[in-house]
């Protein structure tokens, strides 16, 4: 499985971004797939999890009701979009797929990464 993220940038808090991860795979509908974040200074974070048929989303409680996570797995894409962004979602994003075909909010069910896009939020 290889994943690219794309879609980071530079936005002002309150604004919106939507970030893209296209993901190679045998069989797409095998695997959960999820977002982390890294802030600067700080460990990688849970964001938002998807299970295999896009029915089933989880998200850190800092991200609910502003984050949606979705998954078209006619394209093999998984999205992020962001709204109401705030300084504190400033961090790099990382897309993962997972072992499992569930949502899931733990990293170690996650085994493959893509290369991270970063998000800067201005105040």
């Amino acid at each position: 499985v290889q994943l690219q993220a794309s879609g980071g940038g530079l936005v002002e808090a309150g604004g919106s971004l939507n970030l893209s991860c296209a993901v190679s795979a045998r069989t797409f509908t095998n695997y959960g797939l999820g977002w982390f974040r890294q802030a600067p200074g700080k460990g990688r974070e849970f964001v938002a999890g998807i299970n295999w048929s896009g029915s089933s989303t989880i998200y850190a409680d800092s991200v609910r009701g502003r984050f949606t996570i979705s998954r078209d797995n006619t394209k093999n894409t998984v999205n992020l979009q962001m709204n109401s962004l705030e300084p504190e979602d400033t961090a790099v994003y990382y897309c993962a797929s997972s072992i499992m075909t569930i949502a899931q909010g733990t990293e170690e069910y996650y085994n493959e990464w893509g290369q991270g896009t970063l998000v800067t939020v201005s105040s």
